[in-house]
């Protein structure tokens, strides 16, 4: 029986990736040597470091001024670090979730943080509109898309004080004005490479304005100063990164990866939206997600969700139960998806519709 994976991270990833690393893992390059056990000072190694930086780069557009570092540690280590090395009196921040909440708490360790809007209130099923960032704010922080709640922020905006976005779900599935932004971090393990490397994006002009100490592992410039390899870098997810970022280019690039994303969106939308049984947990359209599509049963229904997660897990469908604070179910639609997969869930919905409707 076929799979489909809709697991919200660690997800899918390209075949043609997966068997690349796997042959990396037996012997890297011809070397003789695991990808596991060849050092990260080898001269064979450092040229993936540099071609991954470079790809990044290029299908991102980064401008010239900017740097790219892998670091560990995930998101959550840059909710710290973010505040750490910008944050010298106050910040700002955009509540959209969980993780933009976690980002925030870190913050206030560091100086003052004001809340610019949350949507919290109708438990984050949308992205607040009118807020007004503060002109003395260091920076503004916003998390781009929210995987537990399926909400999603696909505008680059313009901010008066420099912006930082976590991309760690939606980087490398639409184009990006990097311009926009002092910042961008992303844990790998949602469209790029397996858990364990988180990609940096920082503007170096917003580097060394803060007056506090900084940890040397903690310092951004650390990291950027030696190329990602001050300390041992997590080898393996930096690899299959490049080796992703090389068949994303070979496809396209983002702009073709958009599209194809956009039509699975819109493919399973457009049935939850008219189906009798099922409904999207996020009504506001433009708030959508086109990465975690979390829906529910009807309220008449209820009681059937345990009785249709048994009915899909049977029939393939892997990781589509949904967070626990909000229940339900959630198809996570990241790049390698095929939109076959998500007809398949369609049909799998239409089926069991059809039998208990």
């Amino acid at each position: 029986m076929k799979k489909h994976n809709f697991n919200a991270g660690p997800s899918i990833l390209p075949r043609e990736v997966i068997e690349k690393t796997a042959e990396a893992v037996l012997d890297f390059q011809g070397e003789g040597l695991s990808i596991l056990e060849i050092s990260h000072r080898a001269k064979y190694f450092q040229p993936v470091v540099d071609e991954a930086v470079a790809l990044v780069k290029e299908l991102l557009n980064v401008p010239e001024g900017y740097s790219v570092i892998f670091l560990g540690g995930g998101a959550s280590l840059q909710f710290c670090m973010v505040a750490y090395n910008l944050l010298e009196k106050k910040a700002a921040y955009l509540n959209t979730g969980v993780w933009a909440k976690k980002a925030l708490k870190e913050a206030k360790g560091f100086g003052e943080v004001v809340e610019v809007a949350s949507s919290a209130d109708k438990n984050f099923n949308y992205i607040p509109q009118g807020w007004t960032i503060p002109a003395d704010a260091d920076y503004f922080h916003i998390t781009t898309n929210n995987t537990i709640y399926g909400t999603e922020i696909r505008e680059d905006f313009n901010s008066p004080v420099p912006m930082v976005a976590d991309m760690s779900s939606d980087i490398f599935s639409r184009p990006v004005d990097v311009s926009k932004y002092a910042l961008i971090y992303a844990g790998a393990q949602k469209n790029l490479a397996p858990a364990g490397v988180t990609i940096v994006i920082v503007r170096n002009d917003v580097l060394g304005k803060v007056s506090r100490y900084i940890p040397t592992m903690l310092n951004y410039q650390t990291h950027i100063d030696n190329g990602s390899m001050f300390n041992t870098p997590p080898v393996l997810p930096i690899y299959t990164a490049l080796l992703n970022l090389r068949y994303l280019k070979a496809n396209g690039g983002v702009a073709a990866v958009e599209k194809k994303n956009i039509a699975k969106a819109d493919l399973l939308y457009s049935y939850l939206d008219s189906s009798k049984m099922f409904t999207p947990t996020v009504l506001d359209k433009p708030s959508r997600s086109r990465m975690n599509i979390c829906f529910v049963m009807r309220d008449e229904y209820k009681d059937k969700e345990a009785d249709f997660l048994k009915f899909a897990t049977e029939k393939g469908m892997v990781g589509i139960k949904g967070h626990r604070l909000v229940g339900g179910f959630r198809a996570s639609c990241y790049n390698a998806l095929p939109i076959e997969s998500v007809q398949a869930l369609i049909d799998c919905m239409k089926e069991f519709e059809k039998q208990n409707a």
